[in-house]
């Protein structure tokens, strides 16, 4: 799942480098925390949200074949 997010994230990037992701496991949830350079976050935000929620989407049913739960923020 980390590969895959992070993957996508510095896809949309501009400085993919400076994309990093975090995974905190619990025992049934996964938070993954993404820390970008600040002219990235807009790109991943996406207009109204759009994208990140996409994103979001894509990761939850990935964390639903493997019977868990998660959850994707954005850290400035």
């Amino acid at each position: 799942m980390k590969s895959f997010l992070e993957n996508i994230l510095k896809a949309l990037a501009d400085y993919p480098d400076e994309v990093a992701l975090s995974a905190f496991l619990g025992q049934q949830t996964v938070v993954f925390e993404v820390r970008c350079n600040s002219e990235d976050m807009g790109r991943i935000i996406g207009r109204s949200g759009k994208t990140i929620g996409a994103i979001r989407t894509l990761l939850g049913v990935l964390a639903a074949k493997q019977k868990k739960k998660s959850m994707l923020e954005i850290v400035e």
